[in-house]
């Protein structure tokens, strides 16, 4: 009879562990990464021509020019270099509107 309730606690405790194990990695890497892909998507949605890209070699363009899952990337102040790329090669995304509104440590020291 005691040995099987220890056997039972034994094992109950080992599950519980198993538990809590899992919910850290959940909280600490599955969730986080879901939330930078679920981010990094609403970006790539909103991609709008005129927009300064920054792609994931480390290249600054304007898109002219947007199809389902490619992208037309223009490159340099001589207008000639146009090169057409995936979306999800584009990491970072500065609208123009951004770019000509003041920092707010600006306005705040005014």
């Amino acid at each position: 009879m005691i040995l099987a309730s220890s056997a039972a606690g034994g094992m109950l405790s080992m599950v519980s562990w198993w538990v809590i194990i899992f919910g850290i990695f959940y909280f600490m890497m599955i969730r986080p990464q879901q939330k930078e892909q679920n981010q990094k998507n609403a970006m790539l949605a909103e991609l709008a021509l005129g927009d300064t890209v920054l792609t994931s070699s480390g290249f600054y363009g304007v898109i002219i020019d947007i199809e389902d899952d490619t992208v037309i990337v223009e490159f340099g102040s001589n207008r000639n270099c146009r090169i057409p790329m995936q979306k999800s090669a584009i990491a970072a995304v500065e609208k123009p509107e951004d770019a000509t509104k003041e920092p707010e440590e600006d306005k705040k020291k005014k």
